[in-house]
């Protein structure tokens, strides 16, 4: 004789599900034809049917397949049936018999969702660090070789896997994850949500979504005036120059072209070249305006590449005071055109008129001195 359990359903799909995975289990465990779906969402059945497949295929990661199971089981009350056997239910637990594990009836939420992302995704950015997850255990452990830094419930790191943050390393007995470029945008994210939350009503709003995109570091630089070192937060993954040619003029034209662009990052390669060493920006200040651009000293108590070093030096020469000022600013030192303008005491919205003239410029004296073909680096 059997007795059937009926584990309780009814609950919500959480907010923090991606879309593509709610439709996936609108069609396989509610049961919608593609059609029904695709006329509630408002496009086309073959659309929805591309976003079935490919989260179908995602199946194949155990923490994907355990976490839709977990959803379809506690949503719909799909494969909500566990037997027992009559012995079972009256005398315990065959000795005989290992359990089964089932998933547990519970759903994450938003807010433990975000708070253990903060704590696990950092760990996870630690070079050689993973997340083994392994057979029946109820846990999720993150290794840096042997040592455990940190443990995480098996539902919470099914949440990451199906808002794929982290993915599949190696596969066998023990599973190991490792975060993905979506898991590093999203740390990012939920930390500058959290510092706006400290800072609320202090300085100006915050833009996490923004933040997420951004490779913020601090730079020291020595102030032209005072001679005093003074420190500059940039972001590494987009420089000024690329802001500004995404502008556009009057005529619905780029304000800078692809070719001034692209030697104005031809500069800046050859900036990062040259600072190879232990010494870093305050190598180039004798080429500001308020400094001497006079020879740079030798190779070996600079460091970095000479020759990189060597072709910076001979367009700052080129360009001048002050062409040569702005172009180092804007796309060496990555500052803000207004900073620059500030500094070098123009009117505002000047400096980009004074940019693209350097970057003209800065555009002959490459073709003049070089050619067409950028020169070979190392």
């Amino acid at each position: 004789m059997t007795v059937s359990m009926q584990i309780p359903g009814g609950a919500a799909l959480p907010a923090w599900l991606p879309k593509n995975a709610r439709l996936y289990l609108r069609h396989i465990e509610e049961g919608l034809s593609l059609r029904a779906i695709a006329r509630d969402e408002g496009c086309h059945a073959s659309t929805i049917m591309r976003k079935v497949r490919a989260f179908e295929n995602r199946r194949d990661d155990p923490l994907v397949d355990e976490a839709l199971t977990r959803l379809g089981r506690l949503v719909f009350g799909s494969g909500a049936t566990v037997v027992q056997t009559q012995s079972q239910t009256e005398e315990g637990a065959c000795p005989m018999t290992a359990p089964i594990r089932h998933a547990s009836p519970k759903i994450v939420d938003q807010a433990t969702l975000e708070r253990e992302a903060r704590r696990i995704l950092r760990r996870l950015c630690e070079f050689g660090a993973v997340l083994a997850v392994a057979g029946e255990l109820d846990k999720a452990a993150v290794l840096k070789g042997t040592v455990r830094t940190a443990v995480v419930d098996r539902e919470v790191a099914e949440a990451f896997a199906l808002k794929d943050w982290i993915a599949v390393k190696s596969v066998g007995r023990v599973t190991t994850y490792q975060i993905t470029q979506a898991g590093r945008a999203a740390l990012k994210r939920l930390l500058a949500e959290e510092q706006a939350a400290r800072n609320a009503g202090l300085g100006d709003a915050a833009n996490p979504f923004a933040d997420q995109h951004r490779d913020v570091e601090d730079h020291e630089l020595t102030d032209d005036q005072t001679g005093q070192p003074r420190r500059v937060r940039i972001n590494l993954s987009e420089s000024p120059l690329a802001i500004l040619a995404r502008r556009k003029d009057k005529d619905g034209r780029p304000f800078l072209s692809p070719d001034l662009v692209a030697a104005g990052e031809r500069l800046r390669e050859d900036f990062e070249l040259a600072q190879i060493g232990p010494r870093v920006a305050q190598n180039w200040d004798r080429f500001l305006t308020a400094g001497d651009r006079g020879s740079f000293g030798s190779a070996d108590a600079l460091g970095g590449s000479s020759r990189a070093r060597d072709r910076v030096a001979a367009a700052l020469r080129d360009l001048g005071p002050g062409l040569g000022d702005v172009v180092l600013r804007c796309c060496c030192f990555l500052e803000g055109l207004e900073a620059v303008e500030k500094r070098m005491g123009w009117s505002a919205r000047s400096g980009k008129i004074v940019l693209r003239i350097a970057l003209q410029r800065l555009k002959r004296h490459y073709e003049e001195t070089y050619g067409c073909q950028s020169p070979l680096i190392g």
